[in-house]
């Protein structure tokens, strides 16, 4: 039986950290899905899904991401309801820290109630615990390097976009 799991996320934009964790789940699972969900607790977005699709495709390959990876989008429903369209019985969340874990954990509950979806937590790479999406949106809109912490096609994008 091949173990499908998800990895969902706002990848606004995708870290080499979100690509540690995804990496990280392409060697434990037969097959992975990448997937850009909408998050409403979080401020409007900086790339589109369509763009950030994109963005992680090309860093996937730039970066050498297993061959068992596939990117999409999930704009409404359940999480869930793609899990059992696509025979998902695995998420899997990166988490940095006590906080992180403290806000995932009532969902991986609610997810194991309404689906049968366990939830499976990586750590990442020291070096990388202090990185999010939001930090390096930050950091780009005020002209820092964020080389070190994204793909060379998202620093590129993210120098498009911001003008920086």
């Amino acid at each position: 039986m091949a173990q499908i799991a998800v990895v969902p996320g706002s990848f606004d934009p995708v870290t080499l950290g979100h690509l540690d964790v995804i990496g990280r789940a392409a060697g434990l699972f037969n097959e992975v899905h990448v997937l850009v969900v909408h998050n409403p607790d979080k401020r409007p977005a900086m790339f589109d899904a369509v763009d950030r699709v994109r963005l992680i495709e090309e860093s996937l390959v730039e970066t050498g991401v297993s061959d068992n990876v596939r990117v999409g989008e999930w704009t409404s429903g359940l999480l869930v309801d793609y899990c059992r369209q696509v025979g998902a019985k695995v998420l899997v969340k990166g988490v940095r820290s006590g906080e992180d874990v403290a806000y995932e954990t009532p969902m991986a509950i609610m997810n194991r109630h309404l689906a049968d979806v366990e939830t499976v937590f990586l750590l990442p790479e020291a070096a990388r615990a202090h990185v999010s999406s939001s930090l390096i949106r930050q950091v780009a809109s005020l002209g820092g390097d964020v080389t070190p912490y994204v793909p060379q096609v998202v620093a590129a994008a993210l120098h498009e976009h911001t003008g920086r």
